[in-house]
C-alpha cells in the first residue's frame, strides 16, 4: 500500500523561488521603485539586532566583531554575514541605497526613511513571544517577532506616506 506523504521542498527550492520572484519583479519594475522596505530576521537584518543590544546591557553577538563586515564594508554593521545581505544586492540592483536599520544608528531621530528602511532582527520569529512562552519556548536574543516590526513601522509610516498638507506623497515601495 502506498503512503501519502505531502511532498517537500528543500529550502534551497524555496529560497530559489524567492529570488526568481524578486529578480522578476525588479528587472520588470524599469526603476519605479523609490524606497525599500523591509521585514524578517537575520537574512535581512542590516544592523537592529546590533543596536538592540547595545541598548540592554547584553554582551555583543559574534557578528559585531571582525570577521564579519570584511569582505564589503570593511568593519562589522551588524549584519550577519561577512559581506552583503540579498537586501543588499536588490538596493544596489534598484539603483537605492543600502536600507539603513530601524533601530538606533548615528542621528536616529533626524533620519528619514524616504529610501528605505529596514526593520528585520535576527533571530525574529514569525510569532509573538507570548505564544512560545505559552509552550515553555525562551528565545533569549530577541522578542521582536513580525507582529512588533509591524508595530514599529506604525511609527514612520504617516511621514512616508502624506506630505504635511495630508495628501499622499508618490513613493513606490519594495517590500521584502
Amino acid at each position: 500500500m502506498a503512503s501519502s506523504s505531502p511532498t517537500k521542498f528543500s529550502w534551497r527550492t524555496q529560497f530559489s523561488k524567492i529570488i526568481l520572484i524578486t529578480s522578476t519583479l525588479i528587472q520588470y519594475s524599469n526603476g519605479c521603485f523609490t524606497s525599500i522596505i523591509s521585514f524578517g530576521d537575520s537574512l535581512a537584518d542590516t544592523g537592529n539586532q546590533l543596536h538592540l543590544l547595545d541598548q540592554s546591557n547584553k554582551p555583543p553577538p559574534n557578528f559585531a566583531f571582525p570577521p564579519y563586515g570584511e569582505t564589503y564594508f570593511d568593519s562589522p554593521t551588524g549584519r550577519c554575514s561577512d559581506g552583503r545581505l540579498i537586501i543588499d544586492f536588490i538596493a544596489q540592483y534598484c539603483g537605492l541605497p543600502f536600507v539603513p536599520p530601524y533601530v538606533g544608528g548615528k542621528n536616529a531621530s533626524n533620519r528619514s526613511f524616504l529610501k528605505g528602511v529596514n526593520f528585520a532582527v535576527a533571530g525574529a520569529t514569525a510569532l509573538d513571544v507570548e505564544f512560545f512562552e505559552e509552550r515553555g519556548v525562551h528565545n533569549a536574543w530577541t522578542n521582536v517577532s513580525l507582529g512588533v516590526q509591524l508595530g514599529l513601522f506604525k511609527q514612520p509610516l504617516p511621514s512616508l506616506c502624506q506630505t504635511y498638507s495630508g495628501k499622499p506623497k508618490g513613493h513606490t515601495f519594495l517590500w521584502t
